[in-house]
């Protein structure tokens, strides 16, 4: 059942893997011991560490595996208008069509395994770690994890399933080999989060981690390092794993003068023409609307000259 599994992901271009329950534990022992060791910042695990859960849900509680699947994603490029320009702006792989590309992955496998009766549940794990360990992917210096052929332009999706695992991988956490003889994402970076003094990132130091929150950025935080809508494509850029996927990037919609001044004023979400409700929720921008504001603000300000071509 598990080769017919992976030969339909293959299909589609997917690439998975399956490990049993029991890896569990192992999971969220390393998550629990780098906390303890206080290897993360306390803001930062409050915030995208402690929601993970560690056990299947009570809707399936015959669990066998864990099925973690990575999904080949564009960057997408959406054009802003602003004081007469047509200003293109990035946002990169995973945040469109996220929950979109979740229940893509649902029903293909709800359709593979209904038909052999073996139900499933979405899990609530750290996917880079579940993919790394699992040798679906690799860890690169800047800790992002990197898929052979896929690179860092991917989604990963993680499902509980009754579907007994009868051979797996379960691997020690390593760089990609092609890391040990190169720092361009480190060089690349401008904060200081990837660090030459530790493998782990200095996440609390990462641009993704302050423009997905509200509130003013800090101090330190040059606002001419910003370079996406959303999230930062800075060490990506550089990698030599993503050089054949640079030039990946998907159109998806524009905004007017009128639109764009309304995303910069703040406004809610109810306050907004439902045709541009409309797009913002295609784009998954939705949940991004209040720091929408400050972050175009920094881009807008940059010029010109720091935009892709359309």
């Amino acid at each position: 059942m598990t080769g017919t599994l992976f030969s339909q992901l293959a299909k589609r271009g997917y690439k998975g893997r399956i490990v049993p329950i029991q890896h569990l534990n192992d999971l969220e022992e390393e998550i629990e011991d780098r906390h303890s060791r206080g290897s993360f910042d306390k803001e930062f695990y409050k915030e995208r560490l402690d929601f993970f859960e560690f056990d299947p849900p009570d809707s399936l509680p015959k669990a066998k595996s864990i099925v973690t699947i990575a999904v080949p994603r564009p960057q997408v490029r959406v054009i802003f208008n602003w004081k007469g320009e047509r200003l293109p702006l990035i946002i990169p792989p995973t945040y469109v069509a996220y929950k979109n590309t979740y229940r893509q992955v649902e029903n293909l496998l709800r359709e593979i395994l209904g038909g052999q009766e073996y139900r499933m549940a979405k899990a609530s794990l750290p996917e880079k770690l579940l993919a790394v360990r699992s040798g679906l992917g690799f860890y690169g210096k800047n800790n992002i994890c990197y898929v052979n052929g896929m690179g860092s332009f991917h989604q990963l999706v993680s499902f509980y399933t009754e579907l007994p695992c009868k051979e797996h991988s379960w691997q020690e956490l390593q760089p990609m080999k092609r890391c040990l003889n190169c720092s361009a994402c480190l060089r690349r970076c401008p904060t200081g989060a990837i660090t030459p003094k530790r493998f782990l990132l200095r996440a609390e130091c990462c641009i993704v981690f302050h423009n997905e929150r509200v509130g003013d950025f800090p101090s330190w935080l040059d606002p001419n390092w910003h370079n996406c809508v959303i999230g930062c494509l800075e060490c990506q850029r550089v990698c030599p794993e993503n050089k054949n996927l640079l030039e990946w990037i998907e159109d998806k919609g524009e905004f007017s003068q009128e639109e764009t001044a309304l995303l910069s004023e703040g406004k809610q979400l109810d306050r907004l023409p439902s045709s541009m409700v409309i797009k913002l929720e295609k784009l998954d921008l939705v949940e991004y609307l209040d720091v929408l504001p400050r972050n175009l603000s920094v881009l807008f300000n940059k010029g010109k000259h720091s935009y892709p071509p359309t």
